[in-house]
Parts: C-alpha cells; structure tokens; sequence
C-alpha cells in the first residue's frame, strides 16, 4: 500500500524553499521558460542508481527519450504524489501531441525507499513511469549532478521522519541534456505549474530541439 501520511502543510512550504534556492531567472525564451544563471549543462550529468525492477541502471540507460525528471519519496504526505501525478497528467497530454515523454521519479529517501515500494508507487501512478533508488552515495551523486536540494528530518521515531527537498521537475533530452525545468503542482494558493502549462512548454521545447 502507498504510504502517505498527514503532516503539517510547512512540510510542503519547506520544500519549495529548498528548491528555489539554486535558481537565478532572467528573463523567458520563446517556451516561456525562465532562463538558469549558468546555463544549461549546469543541470544534469552522469548518474548511477538502481530501478524499481532492481537492475542498476546510468543516466544514458534511463534518458533514451525525452524525460520528466523528478526528485521526491514515496512517504511525502503532500508535495510528492501531487507533483507525480500532475507529470503523468503532462505524459499523457504530451503523448496526445504526439511526444513520447518517459516519467521519471528519483527517490531521495533510499533508506525506505525500495525497488518494490518504488515500483508500488510508479505504477499507481503511471504505467510508463520508472522509479529509481541506490545507495546514499548514489543518490547524493544524482542529486547532486542536477542540483538537488534535501534533508532528512530528525524525528523520535527513526522509522517515521519527513525529508525536506525541492520540488522541481526537469525536461532531459537524450544527447542534448538540460531543456527545461518546472516548479511543483498548483498548491492551495493557486500558485504552481498545471499539467497543461507543462505540457505545452514540454512540447515546445521539444520541436525547438
């Protein structure tokens, strides 16, 4: 059963924070994408990790076509299954426009995070998404490459604690690397990017490729 326990809403607003911190914007391309101080190749790089299928896996393996790439855990009890589901949603518009765009989950949670409870959580979520995990040192790398930002919550219980981490979503081509990224879902406050608005960027950052 997908585990997605009640928390206080700050978890979710600590999250956003974290994942703002690395982004410097100036100014839109013609995909209305705000444009990263440094550049494109600083997002991204080689990674190793392990599938919910339990087979080790390199970024070149899991990249082979267009990709949405998003960082999270399966026992976030806000954030994550709202910014899943809102990039199945993009998947499926996308694939109406005739992109074939792979959904990607990368767990930053490896502790709890299994191939199994990864591959419970994907396939709720979408058929084609792939899940992926490792060792900390494997995660912290991956992070790293595509400037991630996490941390565990100390709690009482060492079995139940929260992780803080940014929320972005990243559109990956194969060669070509860094096209795009995508702040979290709509929350409360209306403030987010929808389905449809990522969608419509994907698709134009794709034909622009």
């Amino acid at each position: 059963m997908i585990k997605i326990y009640a928390a206080a809403a700050a978890t979710g607003v600590a999250a956003m924070i974290g994942g703002i911190a690395f982004v410097s914007l100036s100014g839109e391309d013609s995909c209305g994408q705000g444009r990263v101080a440094g550049g494109q190749a600083a997002i991204g790089g080689p990674f190793t990790l392990v599938s919910e299928t339990g087979e080790t896996v390199t970024d070149e393996d899991v990249i082979d076509k267009p990709s949405l790439v998003y960082f999270g855990y399966t026992f976030c009890p806000d954030v994550c299954p709202f910014d899943a589901a809102r990039n199945a949603d993009a998947v499926e518009l996308l694939a109406e426009r005739g992109h074939e765009v792979k959904p990607v989950f990368v767990s930053v949670d490896p502790e709890r995070d299994t191939p199994e409870i990864l591959r419970e959580f994907t396939d709720y979520m979408h058929p084609d998404m792939v899940g992926l995990t490792g060792s900390p040192e494997q995660v912290k790398a991956a992070a790293n490459a595509y400037k991630v930002y996490y941390a565990r919550q100390e709690g009482d219980d060492p079995n139940y604690y929260l992780m803080d981490h940014s929320v972005f979503t990243y559109l990956m081509l194969p060669d070509e690397g860094f096209a795009g990224f995508f702040r979290g879902a709509p929350g409360p406050d209306g403030e987010g990017v929808t389905a449809e608005e990522m969608a419509e960027q994907s698709a134009c950052l794709i034909e622009q490729a």
